[in-house]
Protein backbone atom coordinates (compact mmCIF):
# COMPACT_ATOMS: atom_id res chain seq x y z
CA UNK A 1 0.00 0.00 0.00
CA UNK A 2 0.99 3.80 -0.41
CA UNK A 3 2.61 5.38 2.10
CA UNK A 4 0.63 7.99 1.50
CA UNK A 5 -2.81 6.74 2.77
CA UNK A 6 -4.14 7.29 6.20
CA UNK A 7 -3.02 3.78 6.57
CA UNK A 8 -1.75 0.37 5.93
CA UNK A 9 -1.79 -3.41 6.27
CA UNK A 10 0.10 -6.74 5.55
CA UNK A 11 -1.48 -9.93 5.46
CA UNK A 12 -0.16 -12.77 7.87
CA UNK A 13 -0.54 -16.52 9.07
CA UNK A 14 -1.81 -17.45 12.86
CA UNK A 15 -3.02 -20.42 13.56
CA UNK A 16 -2.79 -22.04 10.29
CA UNK A 17 -4.97 -19.22 9.05
CA UNK A 18 -4.67 -15.99 7.28
CA UNK A 19 -5.29 -13.03 8.83
CA UNK A 20 -5.22 -9.38 7.44
CA UNK A 21 -3.64 -6.35 9.79
CA UNK A 22 -4.56 -2.83 9.80
CA UNK A 23 -2.52 -0.52 10.84
CA UNK A 24 -4.09 3.27 11.41
CA UNK A 25 -4.63 6.09 13.25
CA UNK A 26 -7.76 7.15 14.96
CA UNK A 27 -9.66 10.53 14.95
CA UNK A 28 -7.20 11.27 17.61
CA UNK A 29 -4.74 10.80 15.49
CA UNK A 30 -3.50 7.49 17.24
CA UNK A 31 -1.61 4.57 16.02
CA UNK A 32 -3.71 1.54 16.03
CA UNK A 33 -3.45 -1.95 15.24
CA UNK A 34 -6.62 -4.39 13.99
CA UNK A 35 -7.14 -8.00 13.34
CA UNK A 36 -8.91 -9.67 10.82
CA UNK A 37 -9.98 -12.95 9.77
CA UNK A 38 -10.08 -14.61 6.37
CA UNK A 39 -10.71 -17.49 7.20
CA UNK A 40 -8.68 -19.01 4.38
CA UNK A 41 -6.05 -21.69 5.30
CA UNK A 42 -2.36 -20.74 4.57
CA UNK A 43 -2.21 -23.14 1.91
CA UNK A 44 -5.02 -21.28 -0.25
CA UNK A 45 -4.61 -19.59 -3.79
CA UNK A 46 -3.12 -16.69 -4.06
CA UNK A 47 -6.31 -15.40 -5.73
CA UNK A 48 -8.23 -16.42 -3.64
CA UNK A 49 -6.29 -14.86 -0.69
CA UNK A 50 -6.34 -11.74 -2.97
CA UNK A 51 -10.30 -11.39 -3.90
CA UNK A 52 -10.71 -12.08 0.43
CA UNK A 53 -8.07 -9.03 1.06
CA UNK A 54 -10.32 -6.89 -1.47
CA UNK A 55 -13.00 -7.69 0.07
CA UNK A 56 -12.18 -6.89 3.54
CA UNK A 57 -10.25 -3.42 2.43
CA UNK A 58 -13.22 -2.13 1.26
CA UNK A 59 -15.30 -3.02 4.50
CA UNK A 60 -12.49 -1.60 7.01
CA UNK A 61 -12.42 1.65 4.69
CA UNK A 62 -16.42 2.27 5.09
CA UNK A 63 -15.77 1.40 8.81
CA UNK A 64 -12.75 4.09 9.03
CA UNK A 65 -13.88 6.54 7.07
CA UNK A 66 -17.07 6.72 8.69
CA UNK A 67 -15.15 6.91 12.70
CA UNK A 68 -11.91 8.59 11.90
CA UNK A 69 -11.56 12.33 10.34
CA UNK A 70 -10.53 11.93 6.47
CA UNK A 71 -7.00 13.04 5.68
CA UNK A 72 -5.97 14.29 2.42
CA UNK A 73 -3.13 13.59 0.40
CA UNK A 74 -0.80 16.45 1.83
CA UNK A 75 -2.29 16.11 5.69
CA UNK A 76 -1.01 11.64 5.41
CA UNK A 77 2.47 12.81 3.51
CA UNK A 78 3.03 14.70 6.66
CA UNK A 79 3.32 11.93 9.14
CA UNK A 80 5.37 10.24 6.23
CA UNK A 81 7.67 11.11 3.73
CA UNK A 82 7.59 14.78 4.38
CA UNK A 83 8.93 14.66 7.83
CA UNK A 84 12.36 15.94 7.50
CA UNK A 85 15.19 13.40 6.97
CA UNK A 86 16.67 14.93 10.37
CA UNK A 87 13.69 14.43 12.17
CA UNK A 88 13.37 10.87 10.77
CA UNK A 89 16.95 9.79 11.79
CA UNK A 90 16.08 10.78 15.55
CA UNK A 91 12.63 8.68 15.31
CA UNK A 92 14.83 6.21 13.40
CA UNK A 93 17.47 5.94 16.53
CA UNK A 94 14.84 5.77 18.93
CA UNK A 95 12.62 2.92 17.26
CA UNK A 96 15.55 0.62 16.81
CA UNK A 97 17.69 1.34 20.03
CA UNK A 98 15.84 -1.69 21.96
CA UNK A 99 16.88 -4.37 19.76
CA UNK A 100 20.71 -3.02 18.78
CA UNK A 101 23.50 -3.16 20.92
CA UNK A 102 24.38 -0.73 22.56
CA UNK A 103 27.97 0.10 20.26
CA UNK A 104 26.28 -0.04 17.04
CA UNK A 105 23.58 2.14 18.22
CA UNK A 106 26.41 4.72 19.05
CA UNK A 107 27.96 4.35 16.28
CA UNK A 108 24.62 4.65 14.04
CA UNK A 109 23.91 7.67 16.63
CA UNK A 110 27.35 9.34 15.78
CA UNK A 111 26.78 8.70 11.55
CA UNK A 112 23.32 10.07 11.86
CA UNK A 113 24.86 12.94 14.05
CA UNK A 114 27.26 14.30 11.25
CA UNK A 115 24.74 13.74 8.59
CA UNK A 116 22.38 15.69 9.77
CA UNK A 117 24.89 18.20 10.61
CA UNK A 118 25.68 18.01 6.35
CA UNK A 119 21.76 18.19 5.87
CA UNK A 120 20.91 21.31 8.07
CA UNK A 121 23.54 23.43 5.88
CA UNK A 122 23.14 22.27 2.70
CA UNK A 123 19.35 20.70 2.21
CA UNK A 124 17.62 22.52 5.55
CA UNK A 125 14.23 21.36 4.61
CA UNK A 126 15.18 18.40 2.83
CA UNK A 127 12.46 15.77 3.56
CA UNK A 128 12.34 11.68 3.98
CA UNK A 129 10.45 11.97 -0.02
CA UNK A 130 12.70 13.98 -1.33
CA UNK A 131 16.18 12.21 -0.63
CA UNK A 132 18.21 10.97 -3.16
CA UNK A 133 20.88 9.21 -3.87
CA UNK A 134 22.76 12.22 -5.43
CA UNK A 135 22.74 13.82 -1.82
CA UNK A 136 24.01 11.16 0.09
CA UNK A 137 26.78 10.56 -2.70
CA UNK A 138 27.35 13.97 -1.91
CA UNK A 139 27.57 14.30 1.52
CA UNK A 140 30.31 11.24 1.01
CA UNK A 141 32.29 13.15 -1.41
CA UNK A 142 32.37 15.97 0.95
CA UNK A 143 33.78 13.66 4.18
CA UNK A 144 36.40 12.05 1.27
CA UNK A 145 37.60 15.64 1.31
CA UNK A 146 38.05 16.60 4.30
CA UNK A 147 40.57 13.15 4.23
CA UNK A 148 38.26 10.56 6.23
CA UNK A 149 39.37 7.39 5.02
CA UNK A 150 37.49 4.54 2.51
CA UNK A 151 36.34 2.29 5.85
CA UNK A 152 35.17 5.03 7.66
CA UNK A 153 32.89 6.13 4.70
CA UNK A 154 32.20 2.35 4.52
CA UNK A 155 30.59 2.96 8.05
CA UNK A 156 28.39 5.69 7.12
CA UNK A 157 27.25 3.51 3.99
CA UNK A 158 26.49 0.67 6.40
CA UNK A 159 24.32 2.71 9.21
CA UNK A 160 22.65 5.17 6.77
CA UNK A 161 21.49 2.15 4.77
CA UNK A 162 20.12 0.54 7.59
CA UNK A 163 18.27 3.57 8.72
CA UNK A 164 17.02 3.93 5.32
CA UNK A 165 15.75 0.55 4.90
CA UNK A 166 13.79 0.68 7.84
CA UNK A 167 11.82 3.68 6.27
CA UNK A 168 10.84 1.31 3.51
CA UNK A 169 9.82 -1.50 5.80
CA UNK A 170 7.66 0.72 7.69
CA UNK A 171 6.25 2.07 4.19
CA UNK A 172 7.19 5.35 4.91
CA UNK A 173 8.59 5.34 1.35
CA UNK A 174 8.20 2.85 -1.51
CA UNK A 175 12.12 3.44 -2.88
CA UNK A 176 15.79 3.03 -0.95
CA UNK A 177 17.43 6.33 -1.95
CA UNK A 178 20.77 4.44 -1.59
CA UNK A 179 19.57 1.57 -4.25
CA UNK A 180 22.06 3.67 -7.34
CA UNK A 181 24.68 4.38 -4.84
CA UNK A 182 27.96 2.68 -5.32
CA UNK A 183 29.39 1.08 -2.28
CA UNK A 184 32.42 3.23 -1.29
CA UNK A 185 36.03 1.18 -1.61
CA UNK A 186 37.68 0.08 1.01
CA UNK A 187 41.65 -0.71 0.69
CA UNK A 188 41.82 -4.30 2.29
CA UNK A 189 43.47 -4.43 6.03
CA UNK A 190 46.16 -6.06 7.07
CA UNK A 191 47.01 -6.72 10.68
CA UNK A 192 49.64 -5.63 12.22
CA UNK A 193 51.31 -8.22 14.71
CA UNK A 194 54.15 -9.07 17.03
CA UNK A 195 56.80 -12.32 16.67
CA UNK A 196 57.25 -13.93 19.28
CA UNK A 197 60.31 -12.50 20.00
CA UNK A 198 58.02 -8.96 20.37
CA UNK A 199 55.23 -10.76 22.37
CA UNK A 200 57.92 -11.92 25.16
CA UNK A 201 59.52 -8.24 25.55
CA UNK A 202 55.83 -6.82 25.78
CA UNK A 203 55.02 -9.20 28.35
CA UNK A 204 58.63 -7.91 30.42
CA UNK A 205 57.59 -4.13 30.30
CA UNK A 206 53.89 -5.42 31.75
CA UNK A 207 55.25 -7.08 34.28
CA UNK A 208 53.61 -5.88 37.41
CA UNK A 209 51.50 -3.76 35.69
CA UNK A 210 47.93 -4.00 36.31
CA UNK A 211 47.32 -5.02 32.66
CA UNK A 212 49.41 -7.71 32.86
CA UNK A 213 46.85 -10.27 32.92
CA UNK A 214 44.90 -8.70 30.49
CA UNK A 215 47.65 -8.44 28.09
CA UNK A 216 48.67 -12.24 28.45
CA UNK A 217 45.05 -13.24 27.87
CA UNK A 218 45.12 -11.47 24.65
CA UNK A 219 48.36 -12.66 23.50
CA UNK A 220 47.58 -16.19 24.40
CA UNK A 221 44.00 -16.51 23.40
CA UNK A 222 43.07 -14.02 20.85
CA UNK A 223 40.15 -12.54 23.05
CA UNK A 224 38.51 -9.03 22.08
CA UNK A 225 39.09 -6.67 25.17
CA UNK A 226 35.50 -6.70 25.78
CA UNK A 227 34.98 -10.45 26.55
CA UNK A 228 38.42 -9.79 28.34
CA UNK A 229 36.68 -7.41 30.72
CA UNK A 230 33.84 -9.50 30.74
CA UNK A 231 35.64 -12.72 32.52
CA UNK A 232 34.16 -14.15 35.60
CA UNK A 233 35.78 -16.31 37.87
CA UNK A 234 33.08 -18.64 37.45
CA UNK A 235 34.08 -18.47 33.79
CA UNK A 236 37.33 -20.64 34.60
CA UNK A 237 36.63 -24.35 35.74
CA UNK A 238 40.15 -25.23 36.90
CA UNK A 239 38.82 -29.00 37.35
CA UNK A 240 37.89 -29.63 33.73
CA UNK A 241 40.99 -26.66 32.41
CA UNK A 242 38.57 -24.80 30.38
CA UNK A 243 37.41 -20.61 30.06
CA UNK A 244 34.06 -20.09 28.76
CA UNK A 245 33.67 -16.52 26.68
CA UNK A 246 30.00 -15.68 27.52
CA UNK A 247 29.84 -11.99 28.94
CA UNK A 248 31.23 -9.02 27.79
CA UNK A 249 32.18 -5.59 29.54
CA UNK A 250 31.48 -2.20 26.80
CA UNK A 251 32.03 1.45 27.66
CA UNK A 252 29.71 3.45 25.64
CA UNK A 253 28.01 7.52 25.95
CA UNK A 254 24.42 7.70 26.29
CA UNK A 255 22.06 10.08 24.60
CA UNK A 256 22.70 12.50 27.12
CA UNK A 257 26.67 12.59 26.76
CA UNK A 258 27.02 10.13 29.72
CA UNK A 259 29.91 7.59 30.00
CA UNK A 260 28.51 4.07 31.23
CA UNK A 261 29.89 1.06 31.60
CA UNK A 262 27.73 -1.80 30.80
CA UNK A 263 27.83 -6.07 31.22
CA UNK A 264 26.05 -7.64 28.50
CA UNK A 265 25.36 -11.01 28.79
CA UNK A 266 24.42 -11.61 24.88
CA UNK A 267 27.51 -11.23 22.53
CA UNK A 268 27.08 -10.33 19.13
CA UNK A 269 26.94 -14.32 17.82
CA UNK A 270 26.88 -17.71 18.58
CA UNK A 271 29.96 -18.35 17.42
CA UNK A 272 31.20 -15.28 20.12
CA UNK A 273 30.21 -17.68 23.05
CA UNK A 274 32.77 -20.42 23.06
CA UNK A 275 34.64 -22.34 25.24
CA UNK A 276 38.55 -22.88 25.13
CA UNK A 277 41.23 -25.09 26.84
CA UNK A 278 42.89 -23.63 29.72
CA UNK A 279 46.14 -23.21 28.99
CA UNK A 280 48.66 -23.69 31.95
CA UNK A 281 50.50 -20.34 31.43
CA UNK A 282 47.10 -18.42 32.05
CA UNK A 283 45.37 -21.12 34.50
CA UNK A 284 48.69 -20.30 36.98
CA UNK A 285 47.97 -16.49 36.54
CA UNK A 286 44.89 -16.47 36.84
CA UNK A 287 45.11 -18.59 40.45
CA UNK A 288 48.14 -15.91 41.83
CA UNK A 289 45.38 -13.16 40.91
CA UNK A 290 42.76 -15.00 42.47
CA UNK A 291 45.26 -14.96 45.74
CA UNK A 292 45.74 -11.39 44.97
CA UNK A 293 42.13 -10.37 45.06
CA UNK A 294 41.74 -11.88 48.26
CA UNK A 295 44.73 -10.11 50.13
CA UNK A 296 43.48 -7.09 48.53
CA UNK A 297 40.23 -7.12 49.97
CA UNK A 298 41.18 -7.52 53.20
CA UNK A 299 43.69 -5.16 52.95
CA UNK A 300 41.17 -2.51 52.01
CA UNK A 301 38.74 -3.58 53.90
CA UNK A 302 35.36 -1.16 54.01
CA UNK A 303 37.16 1.03 50.90
CA UNK A 304 37.74 -2.48 48.68
CA UNK A 305 35.25 -1.79 45.91
CA UNK A 306 32.64 -4.84 45.26
CA UNK A 307 30.14 -3.34 42.86
CA UNK A 308 31.77 -6.02 40.08
CA UNK A 309 32.59 -8.81 42.47
CA UNK A 310 33.37 -11.94 40.82
CA UNK A 311 34.84 -10.25 37.66
CA UNK A 312 38.40 -11.04 37.41
CA UNK A 313 39.89 -7.96 35.60
CA UNK A 314 39.80 -5.77 38.44
CA UNK A 315 42.52 -3.48 39.90
CA UNK A 316 43.90 -3.79 42.86
CA UNK A 317 41.05 -1.55 45.43
CA UNK A 318 38.17 -3.93 42.96
CA UNK A 319 37.61 -1.08 40.73
CA UNK A 320 36.62 -2.90 37.20
CA UNK A 321 39.24 -2.16 34.77
CA UNK A 322 37.22 -0.06 32.01
CA UNK A 323 37.32 -0.71 27.93
CA UNK A 324 38.70 2.86 27.42
CA UNK A 325 41.79 2.72 30.00
CA UNK A 326 42.98 -0.67 28.48
CA UNK A 327 43.44 1.28 24.94
CA UNK A 328 44.55 4.31 26.56
CA UNK A 329 47.38 3.11 29.12
CA UNK A 330 48.57 0.17 26.68
CA UNK A 331 49.14 2.60 24.10
CA UNK A 332 51.16 4.75 26.35
CA UNK A 333 53.22 1.63 27.75
CA UNK A 334 54.37 0.79 24.64
CA UNK A 335 55.38 4.25 23.66
CA UNK A 336 56.86 5.15 27.10
CA UNK A 337 59.15 1.48 26.73
CA UNK A 338 59.66 2.67 22.50
CA UNK A 339 58.72 -0.63 21.41
CA UNK A 340 57.03 -1.14 17.57
CA UNK A 341 54.00 0.37 17.53
CA UNK A 342 50.63 -1.83 18.22
CA UNK A 343 46.91 -1.26 19.58
CA UNK A 344 45.76 -3.82 22.19
CA UNK A 345 43.58 -4.93 19.39
CA UNK A 346 46.43 -6.65 17.63
CA UNK A 347 47.23 -8.77 20.02
CA UNK A 348 44.32 -10.92 18.74
CA UNK A 349 46.34 -10.72 15.78
CA UNK A 350 49.43 -11.30 16.80
CA UNK A 351 47.80 -14.96 18.41
CA UNK A 352 46.58 -15.62 14.91
CA UNK A 353 49.59 -14.88 13.28
CA UNK A 354 51.40 -16.95 15.63
CA UNK A 355 48.71 -19.95 15.05
CA UNK A 356 49.60 -19.70 11.53
CA UNK A 357 52.75 -19.72 11.49
CA UNK A 358 52.54 -23.18 13.30
CA UNK A 359 50.24 -24.86 10.90
CA UNK A 360 47.24 -24.86 12.65
CA UNK A 361 44.38 -24.58 9.79
CA UNK A 362 42.27 -21.44 9.40
CA UNK A 363 38.69 -22.80 10.23
CA UNK A 364 40.54 -23.85 13.45
CA UNK A 365 41.40 -20.58 13.96
CA UNK A 366 38.08 -19.14 13.03
CA UNK A 367 36.47 -20.95 16.07
CA UNK A 368 39.48 -20.32 18.25
CA UNK A 369 38.65 -16.65 17.83
CA UNK A 370 35.21 -16.75 17.61
CA UNK A 371 34.79 -15.28 14.17
CA UNK A 372 30.82 -15.40 12.53
CA UNK A 373 32.08 -17.15 9.34
CA UNK A 374 35.27 -18.50 7.49
CA UNK A 375 35.42 -15.37 5.33
CA UNK A 376 36.03 -13.00 7.66
CA UNK A 377 39.72 -14.90 8.88
CA UNK A 378 40.57 -15.91 5.76
CA UNK A 379 40.50 -12.31 4.47
CA UNK A 380 42.14 -11.00 7.84
CA UNK A 381 45.08 -13.84 7.90
CA UNK A 382 45.09 -15.54 3.85
CA UNK A 383 48.18 -13.36 3.15
CA UNK A 384 49.94 -14.89 6.23
CA UNK A 385 49.81 -18.56 5.38
CA UNK A 386 53.19 -18.86 3.96
CA UNK A 387 53.59 -22.39 4.88
CA UNK A 388 50.28 -23.35 2.80
CA UNK A 389 52.11 -21.61 -0.40
CA UNK A 390 55.10 -23.63 0.56
CA UNK A 391 53.48 -27.17 0.23
CA UNK A 392 51.78 -25.19 -2.71
CA UNK A 393 55.08 -24.30 -4.77
CA UNK A 394 55.83 -27.99 -3.80
CA UNK A 395 53.27 -29.75 -5.50
CA UNK A 396 52.65 -27.76 -8.56
CA UNK A 397 57.07 -28.20 -9.05
CA UNK A 398 56.31 -31.88 -8.79
CA UNK A 399 53.82 -32.06 -11.29
CA UNK A 400 54.58 -29.85 -14.00
CA UNK A 401 58.70 -30.18 -13.42
CA UNK A 402 59.06 -33.76 -12.25
CA UNK A 403 62.44 -33.73 -10.55
CA UNK A 404 64.19 -30.48 -12.79
CA UNK A 405 62.71 -28.05 -10.37
CA UNK A 406 64.25 -28.29 -7.19
CA UNK A 407 61.64 -28.20 -4.02
CA UNK A 408 61.56 -24.68 -2.24
CA UNK A 409 63.07 -24.72 0.74
CA UNK A 410 61.21 -24.78 3.72
CA UNK A 411 62.24 -22.94 7.08
CA UNK A 412 64.15 -25.32 9.10
CA UNK A 413 62.04 -26.16 12.04
CA UNK A 414 62.94 -27.02 15.84
CA UNK A 415 63.71 -30.15 17.71
CA UNK A 416 65.90 -33.17 17.86
CA UNK A 417 67.06 -34.80 14.67
CA UNK A 418 65.51 -37.76 14.02
CA UNK A 419 67.65 -40.65 12.15
CA UNK A 420 66.14 -40.23 9.13
CA UNK A 421 67.35 -36.56 8.66
CA UNK A 422 71.35 -37.52 8.86
CA UNK A 423 73.76 -37.02 6.23
CA UNK A 424 73.97 -40.79 5.57
CA UNK A 425 70.65 -41.37 3.82
CA UNK A 426 71.06 -38.86 1.84
CA UNK A 427 72.87 -40.56 -0.49
CA UNK A 428 71.49 -41.95 -3.11
CA UNK A 429 70.68 -46.08 -3.25
CA UNK A 430 72.39 -48.20 -5.95
CA UNK A 431 69.69 -49.85 -8.22
CA UNK A 432 69.97 -53.11 -9.90
CA UNK A 433 70.40 -56.46 -8.93
CA UNK A 434 72.87 -57.44 -6.21
CA UNK A 435 75.38 -60.96 -7.59
CA UNK A 436 76.01 -63.44 -4.74
CA UNK A 437 79.45 -61.59 -4.92
CA UNK A 438 78.31 -58.82 -3.65
CA UNK A 439 78.21 -56.59 -6.62
CA UNK A 440 76.01 -54.59 -8.61
CA UNK A 441 74.66 -54.64 -12.44
CA UNK A 442 73.19 -51.56 -13.16
CA UNK A 443 69.88 -51.14 -15.24
CA UNK A 444 70.42 -49.54 -18.26
CA UNK A 445 68.63 -46.15 -17.12
CA UNK A 446 70.82 -45.38 -14.31
CA UNK A 447 74.13 -43.83 -13.88
CA UNK A 448 77.25 -45.57 -13.51
CA UNK A 449 78.33 -46.54 -9.58
CA UNK A 450 81.93 -46.03 -8.55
Amino acid sequence: MKASLPYKYITSVKNGKYYVIFDFKDKDNNRKRKWVKTDLPAKCSKKALNAKVDELVKEFEQSYYGTCVIQNSSDADSTEGSVKVTKYLTDWLTAVKPDMAKTTHQGYRAVAKGFSAFLEKEYPDITLAAINYAVIQEYFNFKISQGVKGSTIKVYYLALHSAFAYAVKMEMIDVHPMDKLKVPRTDKFEATFYNKDELNELFGVFEGDPLELVVHIAAYYGLRRCEILGLRWDAIDFKEKTISIQRKVIQVYDDDGTERVYVENRLKTNSTRRTLPLIPHIEKMLLDKKKLDAHNKKFYGNSYDNEYDGFICRLEDGTLIKPNYVTIHFHDVVKKNELRHLRFHDLRHSCASLLLANDIPMKSIQEWLGHTNFTITANLYSHLEYNAKIASAETIARVLDGDKTPAVEEKPKRGRKKKSDTLETDKPKPRGRKKKNGTVTENSDTHAVT
